[in-house]
């Protein structure tokens, strides 16, 4: 595990992630935090992370319970003035959770940071 990788990927969350509040890097498997960066003190990204973690494991089991044979790109999660996404990496050992503000943040813009890095991620981590 490289953590020179990992403050760089956390930092550049934090700089080109418009409404920026946490980001959290998490192994699923094992609920493993590898990294995490937050801006308000009183949000834990940990935390977060390990709850959605339980949202990660039953979003998998249904699409392997339901023969999808696809893949999840990400799970958002909308709150009144927050975003919540969670990307999975390709290999579904990793995920990357993010919080930002609704009101700043540009959900194409934040998505395709993240899917630019998610690959990054699980090449780095593994």
């Amino acid at each position: 595990m490289s953590n020179d990788f990992l403050n760089v990927f956390l930092n550049e969350m934090k700089t080109n992630v418009n409404g920026f509040i946490a980001v959290a890097v998490t192994e699923i498997e094992s609920g493993l935090s590898f990294g995490n960066l937050t801006i308000d003190p009183a949000f834990d990204p940990e935390l977060a992370a390990a709850y959605n973690l339980e949202v990660v494991k039953a979003k998998l089991n249904a699409v392997k319970a339901l023969n999808l044979n696809q893949d999840i790109e990400d799970i958002l999660i909308t709150l009144s003035n927050q975003i919540h996404i969670i990307d999975i990496s390709p290999n579904k050992k990793f995920m990357i959770y993010l919080a930002a503000d609704a009101s700043k943040a540009n959900l194409g813009m934040t998505r395709a940071i993240l899917r630019k890095h998610k690959a990054d991620v699980e090449k780095n981590l593994a």
